[in-house]
């Protein structure tokens, strides 16, 4: 088995990359700039290679699980790769996708909300760095905590791999007072939350000229 050490300084990928650059590598030796060594099992080109084949297959879908099975791949770097990875995906993320890091933001999603005759309640998933993925109507209704069913909530958020959720639902009167089955329908779908993973955010209430964060309100 060939080591990296063995190859001249200038064909090694993490010295040529030194040299010249990270845009003057291949993909095959960007991932042997990341895998470093390889072990017992595998050689570094090795495992760079069936890694590059899973990258191929698998694209912005691959999973730890899919790194992990790259013979030669331990956990810590499979962690590693895949850290790498979701980084640059998130920075590479485009426009489109904003931030939602408070109400305000997130009631930016929902200002169609306002005028509705009839309750809405709507959830947004958001990445691990709080990046809208989607935003979906749940019910159309009267809010009650039978009504909105976490199996409801959560299908599309896990089907997402949302790191978090931000419900909302609107007043057509006009109060922005939280009720009663408002409250439960919050506690529930926390609790349901902290169990599959998937943290719930807020709360938010929206009526025609303003907003209340539930979850706020109740740790006040």
């Amino acid at each position: 088995m060939s080591k990296m050490t063995d190859r001249p300084l200038y064909t090694r990928p993490r010295e040529k990359l030194q040299a010249k650059g990270a845009s003057a590598l291949s993909d095959f030796e960007l991932l042997q700039a990341v895998i470093g060594s390889g072990g017992a099992q595998a050689d570094v080109s090795k495992i760079s290679r069936s890694l590059l084949k899973v990258f191929t297959e698998k694209g912005t879908e691959i999973t730890y699980e899919d790194v992990a099975e790259v013979l030669g791949i331990g956990p810590a770097k499979a962690s590693e790769v895949m850290a790498a990875f979701e980084f640059m995906k998130r920075r590479l993320q485009p426009s489109e996708r904003p931030i939602i890091d408070s109400p305000e933001k997130a009631v930016e999603q929902l200002t169609y909300m306002r005028d509705k005759k009839q309750e809405y309640f709507v959830c947004l998933t958001l990445d691990g760095a709080n990046r809208l993925i989607a935003k979906r109507t749940i019910t159309i209704g009267t809010l009650t905590s039978s009504l909105v069913h976490p199996r409801e909530v959560f299908a599309d958020a896990i089907t997402d791999r949302a790191a978090s959720i931000i419900v909302a639902h609107n007043h057509p009167s006009g109060n922005l007072k939280p009720s009663q089955a408002d409250s439960e329908v919050t506690d529930t779908l926390t609790q349901s939350g902290e169990l599959l993973g998937i943290k719930v955010i807020d709360h938010i209430v929206i009526t025609h000229t303003s907003h209340r964060s539930i979850t706020s309100s109740q740790t006040e």
